[in-house]
């Protein structure tokens, strides 16, 4: 017995949509893949990107940004 037209259809739909699944976890790989490379040179040293080494400035560093607000 055949597959009548709309039994085609929505399986087509249905492989269609599991390969669009299969290529956004191959992306989400990849960018991850390429984030985990990258991220090791950010933690060098570089300044700039993610650099949370460096510590706050304290209140003699900044006079006048003390701890009291002004009303």
């Amino acid at each position: 017995m055949a597959r009548t037209k709309f039994t085609f259809e929505k399986r087509q739909r249905e492989i269609a949509r599991q390969q669009k699944q299969k290529d956004k976890a191959a992306r989400r790989a990849e960018a991850k893949q390429s984030k985990d490379e990258t991220e090791p040179g950010a933690q060098s040293g570089e300044p700039g990107e993610g650099d949370m080494s460096d510590p706050l400035p304290t209140s003699e560093e900044n006079p006048g940004h003390g701890d009291v607000i002004p009303r």
